[in-house]
């Protein structure tokens, strides 16, 4: 996030207490209040809640109840990754996606069936190898890995191919494939992350203009500033 957005960004942990993954998740956004109060008096302009597991568990519809009545309450936008990713979908006409994700089998159902219901269709669902008995441990996860099975998912006939999961590394591969939009002149389906979406609807949020095809596809192109700090990050690591 703080390659994707411009100023200060703030971060607070969802917590959950259960060895139980499932249950921890649908902690993480039960206990979303809580988390958003470690902000106290900082002046927040927008909140993204990432972690796109957690929605895919309580379903489409208590989501949206969930982050309005939590946005009104807080009186700033707080907006899910999920969200962000149909916002972007939806501006960039995308039907039919593919998916990349690290997730067990029972997250990677529950995420069929969010995207099913929210009217789009999977084409195709491609894990990656990673210990699944605790969904954290996709932050185990490297670029190089996340490159890796890409290059394995078939994305014949698809609009999008989403790399889905806030704490899989992404940025790096999203620069470096050849994926893009017909707006670019880039063949093939557009390549999407959770977090290169959600970065993208807090920007929306505090700029509604930019809640365009054009601004969208401008935040995604090889001209992106978001680009130059992730190069300039690499030169100084």
């Amino acid at each position: 996030m703080q390659m994707l957005l411009p100023g200060t960004v703030l971060t607070a942990r969802c917590t959950g207490t259960s060895a139980d993954s499932r249950q921890r998740l649908l902690d993480y956004i039960r206990h979303l209040d809580a988390a958003l109060e470690c902000f106290d008096t900082a002046p927040i302009r927008v909140a993204g809640f990432a972690c796109t597991g957690s929605s895919y568990l309580v379903g489409r519809t208590d989501e949206e109840r969930r982050f309005a009545e939590i946005s009104l309450i807080k009186g700033f936008p707080v907006i899910s990754a999920t969200q962000a990713i149909r916002r972007c979908l939806d501006i960039l006409g995308a039907k039919r996606i593919a998916l990349l994700s690290p997730y067990p089998e029972w997250l990677a159902t529950a995420a069929h069936t969010y995207w099913s219901e929210a009217g789009y269709a999977i084409s195709t669902i491609t894990g990656l190898p990673v210990d699944s008995l605790d969904t954290r441990n996709i932050y185990k996860l490297n670029s190089w890995r996340v490159t890796s099975a890409l290059k394995a998912v078939d994305v014949s006939g698809c609009d999008a191919v989403l790399l889905s999961g806030t704490g899989m590394p992404t940025l790096h591969t999203i620069a470096e494939n050849p994926f893009g939009t017909a707006d670019d002149g880039t063949p093939g389906p557009v390549l999407l992350s959770s977090n290169l979406c959600l970065a993208w609807a807090m920007q929306v949020a505090m700029q509604p203009a930019l809640a365009t095809r054009q601004a969208l596809t401008g935040f995604m192109g090889s001209q992106a500033r978001w680009r130059a700090r992730l190069a300039n990050r690499q030169e100084h690591c």
